[in-house]
């Protein structure tokens, strides 16, 4: 899949609407920018704004049958 993180967006307006141009990728954003954007995003994943919504609507309706799912794909894509 494709991460969804505003600061790695290329620079200027989103077409969407969604994103600020501030929010979206710059030269002057650091690693560590860039790092706690992420450990955000995994810490407070954003399940109104998806890019897998079937994924979004399991994690907000059935915690533990997400997790099984989340475990499962993992193996599978690890070979395990």
């Amino acid at each position: 899949g494709r991460v969804c993180i505003s600061i790695l967006h290329a620079p200027g307006d989103d077409p969407m609407g969604y994103e600020t141009s501030a929010e979206r990728w710059s030269p002057v954003q650091s690693v560590e920018k860039i790092l706690l954007s992420v450990v955000s995003m995994l810490a407070e994943p954003n399940d109104e704004s998806a890019a897998n919504v079937d994924a979004a609507k399991t994690w907000r309706e059935n915690r533990e049958k997400f997790m099984e799912i989340a475990h499962r794909t993992v193996k599978q894509s690890l070979g395990l």
